[in-house]
């Protein structure tokens, strides 16, 4: 990963063999829901061994954990350079939400398995958040140097940007009966903009 979030944020990288593992984890997911990915079926549809595997990931859940990492970095790669400004910030989270509500694998969780989505992005601080963290911390920092974003601990900042803008997303099909798409997209920016403006 050779851009410049690349270099500031520490995000893993997957050889060859761990990425056709991970994209049989998807396919599995895609077919048949977190559930259906097992060890064996990640083996097979990968063409590796089942000790292959193993080497790399002790159980299903941790496939599956390192599947939604990977999904969350390949989000954050599409925004090669840091935000500077408050409202280059509130840009770049609401374009990462949307493409969080489309991307394959989590768009897929949000709409079938909401209850998975939520163990896994929600009940404890994982990887893939930290990597969101690191990404909008570094965001925030540049933006108070430059006035627009409040004083405060980017990281703590950055907890509750994050959290004001998972809430959203995980409950955009709740309220969609409530508030149409225009509107929610509005008062998300809102959200997010008043949260940082000094």
């Amino acid at each position: 990963m050779e851009d410049r979030q690349a270099a500031l944020l520490d995000r893993p990288v997957w050889d060859e063999a761990e990425t056709r593992m991970l994209d049989a984890a998807v396919e599995l997911i895609a077919a048949r829901g977190v559930g259906g990915v097992t060890v064996a079926e990640v083996a097979r549809n990968a063409g590796v061994s089942r000790p292959t595997v193993y080497r790399r990931w002790a159980s299903a859940d941790e496939i599956v954990r390192a599947a939604l990492l990977r999904a969350t970095v390949s989000l954050i790669e599409q925004f090669p350079e840091p935000a500077r400004s408050r409202s280059d910030l509130v840009r770049d989270v609401m374009r990462f939400s949307e493409l969080f509500r489309t991307d394959p694998l989590y768009g897929r969780l949000l709409e079938r398995e909401p209850e998975v989505f939520t163990r896994y992005t929600l009940q404890r601080i994982g990887q893939s958040q930290r990597v969101i963290l690191q990404w909008l911390s570094a965001a925030i920092e540049l933006a108070q140097q430059g006035g627009s974003v409040r004083a405060g601990a980017p990281g703590d900042l950055a907890v509750m940007l994050l959290l004001i803008a998972q809430s959203a997303i995980l409950s955009h099909n709740t309220v969609s009966a409530l508030i149409d798409e225009p509107h929610w997209s509005s008062e998300l920016w809102h959200a997010l903009d008043g949260h940082l403006r000094p």
